[in-house]
């Protein structure tokens, strides 16, 4: 990791030692189960046997992880589900009259779709060898001539 404006040298141990850290401080961003399995042991080790946690309570804990973890897993399924269904739109497309507003000029333009590109987050469709997202798009009609 390169310092600059800082004389000396930084040995090759600190340097991977900050990279790790950056590492470590980026993955503990969520936190996911190990993390609250981690807090709950933690919590049990150091609590005063004079006082026990309460059952209820970590019952409860556990039960919002779960929870937690299966909204989780929904909103995953419900994202991958919407890709799906703009890459499927975007298909359907092809061969069809297609309108769109001008980004730059403003006009309405309208043309046949003749590609797909899934390239970005949002499909791309060549309007008039113009590529446009799919979320651009107003207007669709079946082509003439066909």
């Amino acid at each position: 990791m390169p310092l600059d404006g800082i004389t000396g040298s930084v040995d090759t141990a600190t340097q991977a030692a900050a990279l790790a850290a950056d590492a470590a401080s980026s993955r503990s961003q969520t936190m996911d189960s190990e993390v609250f399995m981690k807090l709950l042991v933690t919590q049990l080790r150091n609590q005063d046997p004079s006082s026990p946690m309460d059952t209820n309570q970590m019952i409860s804990q556990q039960t919002q992880l779960a929870m937690m973890e299966q909204i989780t897993n929904q909103t995953t399924t419900a994202n991958e589900g919407f890709s799906l269904q703009m890459r499927m739109a975007a298909a359907n497309l092809v061969g069809k009259q297609v309108s769109y507003t001008d980004a730059t000029s403003g006009k309405a333009v309208t043309g046949t779709a003749t590609a797909v590109s899934y390239a970005e987050s949002v499909p791309t469709v060549t309007v008039n060898g113009k590529e446009v997202d799919l979320d651009v798009i107003s207007g669709i009609s079946t082509a003439s001539g066909s």
